[in-house]
């Protein structure tokens, strides 16, 4: 081989070889063998906030009274995409998800501030009465992670354990931070029906 031909079998093979730098440097691209993850989809997003829902009740950083509020909301989001759904023969357009998105981004906002203020639920009571509530909180926590419990029926237990704790703070306010006897058996028998409600919601076949 001369040197002539030797000279330009290697200015070829480099030319090769900065193909690639070359296309980089001036702004073009090497396709990608890896492939582009799938964006969250509606029921993605609406799994996770229910988790972290049941996350915050489970740790006591949202109170009955702030689940309550924020399944509401879920379960107002809920509906409206079976409204959308039903529009669309089952479908959802693109402004749809775009409007359900935006509606979920703040209420994701609104569980984070929940989570993250003062009101706590006590989540190491002494009293019997006290033990009572955490029991029910947990037992909800556990029907909405595990889809046994919808939004709507997870506002509607919350609110009636919002509605007991209310009271019981009423209650000792008014006996210097004590519950009389009669009053611990009154808000017994509101926790068993209450309790009867979980068990009912959880076991009636809907799920989230």
């Amino acid at each position: 081989m001369t040197n002539a031909t030797k000279i330009a079998f290697l200015s070829a093979a480099l030319a090769a070889f900065m193909l690639p730098a070359a296309a980089q440097t001036s702004g073009g691209t090497v396709p990608s063998t890896t492939p582009a993850p799938n964006p969250t989809t509606i029921q993605q997003r609406k799994e996770n906030q229910q988790d972290r829902i049941a996350n915050g009740i489970g740790s006591g950083q949202l109170t009955a009274g702030e689940a309550a509020n924020l399944e509401k909301k879920e379960s107002n989001l809920n509906q409206e995409e079976k409204l959308m759904r039903s529009e669309d023969n089952g479908h959802l357009t693109s402004a749809d998800r775009g409007v359900l998105n935006q509606q979920q981004n703040q209420l994701s906002n609104q569980i984070y501030k929940d989570k993250h203020n003062a009101a706590v639920q006590n989540t190491d009571p002494r009293s019997e009465v006290g033990q009572r509530q955490r029991n029910q909180q947990e037992r909800i926590a556990q029907g909405i992670q595990s889809g046994q419990m919808t939004a709507g029926e997870a506002a509607r237990a919350e609110r009636n354990q919002a509605a007991v704790n209310k009271e019981i703070r009423t209650d000792r306010a008014a006996n210097g931070g004590h519950l009389t006897q009669a009053e611990r058996q009154q808000i017994n028998r509101q926790q068993n029906h209450n309790s009867k409600q979980i068990y009912k919601e959880k076991h009636n076949g809907r799920h989230q």
